[in-house]
């Protein structure tokens, strides 16, 4: 079967939202926003700061809800289902972010969390394993199995505090993955890597996609979308300005009405560059 039929098929997409709106501080941060995206359809949200990324995360994510439909029918479903677990949802949606990054570090102790460990913490949707997890023989093996699917290794038994970012960022990768995600949702994911890091972390993601997990990339840098990512939807203001493909959208006059000046897009190797100026 065609990619084209698999995501024309009668499976439930992974994410379908209509006319989706979040209310904070009595100010609309996403605004009637319509859109669907199925498995294997690889997809950056590309948008400046204020546009709605982060609120998008959290409608995603069940952190933010949004305002109920006049004609009552559910405004977002996720792999077709409206009301989910959160912790049921984890094990289906892997989620990486900068946030995510600074709380993990933020919660635990110096000295106590290995990158194995907090690997295993994905089993419980904690900070780190604790005296009364149960850790089996077989999550070890599995635990392993993402580190060394990440290339991460060598960092099973450094501490958390002691890692580089982007080794840290490939660890909670690692954590998303234990779970056997059905796709990968990234917020701003090359956020403090240098250039070297950066491009290996892309590697990375573009070796996921290969194998068939779904990346979500919720950016405002074009330079973060990768070859295998083909849709790009531009938000702006809490709303859809396009939807199409990366050829289509990532133009200097579709960017530069996006990001309100100008800017200058070139094209190389199936990545592309945004750069501001006349």
């Amino acid at each position: 079967m065609s990619k084209k039929n698999k995501l024309n098929s009668s499976v439930p997409p992974l994410l379908h939202l209509q006319a989706a709106s979040v209310v904070k501080g009595g100010r609309r941060v996403l605004d009637g926003l319509s859109l669907e995206i199925r498995e294997g359809e690889h997809t950056a949200i590309l948008g400046p700061n204020g546009a709605g990324k982060s609120s998008f995360i959290r409608l995603i994510t069940r952190e933010d809800y949004p305002l109920a439909r006049d004609n009552g029918a559910p405004p977002l479903t996720i792999f077709g289902q409206e009301l989910w677990n959160v912790f049921e949802l984890r094990s289906h949606l892997g989620i990486i972010s900068a946030d995510l990054q600074a709380a993990f570090l933020n919660r635990t102790l110096p000295g106590r969390t290995s990158g194995l460990d907090a690997v295993l913490s994905g089993f419980f949707a904690s900070y780190g394993v604790f005296p009364h997890h149960h850790v089996t023989d077989a999550m070890r093996v599995q635990a392993r199995r993402a580190l060394t699917l990440l290339e991460a290794e060598p960092l099973a038994d450094a501490f958390i505090e002691t890692m580089s970012t982007g080794e840290i960022r490939r660890i909670l990768i690692a954590r998303a993955l234990i779970t056997g995600p059905r796709a990968l949702i990234l917020d701003e994911p090359t956020t403090g890597l240098d250039l070297v890091a950066r491009s290996r972390f892309l590697g990375t993601l573009r070796n996921l996609a290969r194998h068939g997990k779904t990346i979500i990339l919720v950016t405002h840098r074009a330079e973060e979308i990768f070859p295998e990512i083909d849709r790009v939807i531009l938000l702006q203001h809490g709303r859809i300005l396009l939807d199409g493909s990366k050829r289509e959208v990532l133009t200097s006059r579709h960017l530069s009405t996006l990001f309100g000046a100008p800017v200058r897009v070139r094209a190389s190797h199936g990545y592309y560059t945004a750069a501001s100026g006349e």
